[in-house]
């Protein structure tokens, strides 16, 4: 059995501080997943949300779930990455590699009723691994629904995405509780899967890109996660000049301010040095190569052109795939 240290404990406070201040702000988001698939919460600021008394940090809605567990080795990473004009930011919860490992599941499998179900009433329900594979999250699928029960049965054993496997083409249509579960943490998505029109769904919802998981990263390589460490989930405070669905607000320097003070506490502090040094008019041709080091310039630079009233449009092609 291992006892942690003292410094540990008082890094596993710090991240509990962190958690419970984002779940208090109803414009943060969370996710959980790998590259490729990730399942997401957020709520609405006037929506009906319970939070979890089992001792978990977390709450639920109607529409899903967020749940985690400060353990030791959880470590926050936070980081902005450069996007054309703009940029994108999120705190990355990450665990050692070597502690960070589900199970790795390359086949449905039935896993009996989810006890570590958000809500009671779904402690009874059902829960299946669709067997992505992935290294660091779980990705399943719950149900109590005898049909869709029976369906997902009869696909064990077989990879999700064959054409063998009855649940594949059935999946929207039943829509179970997608439940992506890490170490650490888990979300869950009980409103139906959105048709697969290209807009950004509103709500709770998942993502499953079978081309992006074929390449069995992890993370996207433009996301500066620490060596040695795998992220699993990721916190996502509101952002300065879009909202959730990704759609143009009017510019706001206070969530750049909240969002630097995340980065000065919880960011690579050679990146966090670089965005620095270019946002106090230092040489940005001084700045040193490498991919991490000119997108902290290139986001200082991004965020300067914000603060004089330059608008920029959000382009399409902006956007990337993020794995939290």
């Amino acid at each position: 059995m291992t006892i942690a240290t003292a410094k540990e404990m008082d890094e596993v406070r710090a991240v509990e501080a962190l958690l419970r201040q984002s779940l208090a702000d109803p414009d943060t988001a969370w996710s959980v997943g790998s590259f490729g698939a990730i399942a997401e919460f957020m709520r609405d600021p006037d929506e009906q949300t319970t939070e979890l008394a089992d001792g978990r940090l977390g709450a639920y809605t109607s529409r899903g779930a967020v749940a985690f567990t400060p353990i030791p080795g959880l470590r926050p990473v936070a980081y902005e990455t450069a996007i054309n004009s703009g940029w994108n930011h999120a705190i990355a919860l990450c665990l050692p590699e070597a502690a960070c490992a589900m199970t790795r599941r390359t086949v449905v499998t039935e896993l009996g009723p989810d006890k570590d179900a958000a809500r009671d009433e779904d402690r009874d329900a059902i829960l299946f691994d669709l067997g992505l594979g992935l290294l660091a999250v779980d990705a399943c699928v719950r149900s109590a629904d005898p049909e869709v029960i029976a369906c997902l049965r009869a696909g064990t054993g077989k990879p999700v995405f064959d054409h063998a496997n009855p649940i594949g083409p059935r999946l929207v249509e039943f829509s179970p509780n997608r439940v992506f579960v890490g170490r650490a943490g888990r979300v869950e998505v009980f409103q139906p899967i959105p048709p697969a029109d290209g807009k950004s769904p509103e709500g709770p919802h998942t993502h499953v890109m079978p081309k992006l998981l074929k390449g069995g990263r992890t993370h996207a390589a433009t996301t500066p996660i620490p060596e040695g460490f795998v992220p699993f989930a990721a916190i996502h405070p509101a952002h300065p000049y879009k909202d959730a669905l990704g759609q143009r607000i009017p510019f706001l320097q206070e969530r750049v301010d909240a969002f630097q003070a995340l980065l000065d506490r919880w960011g690579d502090p050679e990146l966090v040095a670089v965005k620095r040094r270019v946002t106090e008019g230092g040489d940005p041709d001084a700045i040193g190569p490498g991919r991490h080091i000119q997108a902290a310039r290139r986001v200082a630079e991004n965020q300067a052109r914000y603060r004089r009233g330059e608008v920029m449009e959000i382009a399409a092609d902006e956007e990337e795939p993020d794995a939290g």
